[in-house]
């Protein structure tokens, strides 16, 4: 592959990242409405649009400087975050589970869609084609940005999906002390960055997943 400029590179990476940012968003939004839950409805969030979802500096700004800083080695970005009431669901503990889980699948499902995308790239011979070489870069783009979202959101630390999960995991009593942690979550993740932990952390499953997804599609 040839090697690409900056501004090809931001090229490359800026409609995989944007879609991976908001649609993790519209996905939290359209499972909390099929399970009881209006509020992202009404606030026009239960949509595939991006532009519904964007935040101008965790979306757009945040993005291009990480990517700039880390020479398109790690990505990070959010889009507006999704307002979902529990007192709106049937079971407010499965249910939050279910609509704060539904971020992490959604990037998941979408990292498979960009490896079928590569797939198809990959055999109208990018050697050759300009059209192909740019599906296939995004693609693999596409695979690695939404890997990386959906392992780290997982992450059992506020603010990331992961911590909620599990605390509407536990019971009342304990997930009552686990979420007395959330006011420090964002700096206990600044501290596993700047020590390498963090990377140590979701580098393995990255590593897995793109091993499985290589193999499942023959890549």
């Amino acid at each position: 592959m040839p090697e690409l400029s900056t501004i090809q590179q931001v090229v490359v990476w800026i409609l995989p990242v944007l879609f991976a940012i908001t649609l993790h968003e519209a996905a939290h939004a359209w499972v909390a409405w099929l399970l009881g839950d209006v509020s992202a409805k009404l606030a026009g969030r239960v949509s595939i649009n991006p532009i519904r979802h964007i935040d101008p500096i965790g979306t757009i700004l945040v993005p291009i400087l990480v990517m700039l800083i880390s020479h398109f080695t790690f990505v990070f970005g959010w889009a507006k975050p999704v307002m979902i009431d529990s007192s709106n669901f049937k079971k407010p503990r499965r249910d939050i589970a279910l609509s704060v889980a539904a971020g992490p699948s959604a990037n998941i499902v979408m990292a498979l869609l960009w490896a079928v995308a590569l797939k198809i790239g990959l055999m109208l011979h990018p050697e050759v084609s300009r059209p192909a070489l740019f599906l296939v870069l995004s693609a693999r783009a596409g695979i690695i940005i939404n890997l990386l979202l959906a392992i780290f959101n997982l992450l059992p630390i506020p603010p990331l999906d992961g911590s909620k999960i599990v605390a509407m995991m536990l019971p009342a009593k304990q997930a009552l002390i686990f979420e007395k942690i959330e006011p420090y979550g964002f700096f206990i993740l600044l501290a596993l960055l700047f020590t390498g932990v963090l990377n140590w952390m979701i580098s393995p499953p990255i590593n897995w997943s793109l091993r499985a997804i290589s193999s499942l599609f023959n890549l």
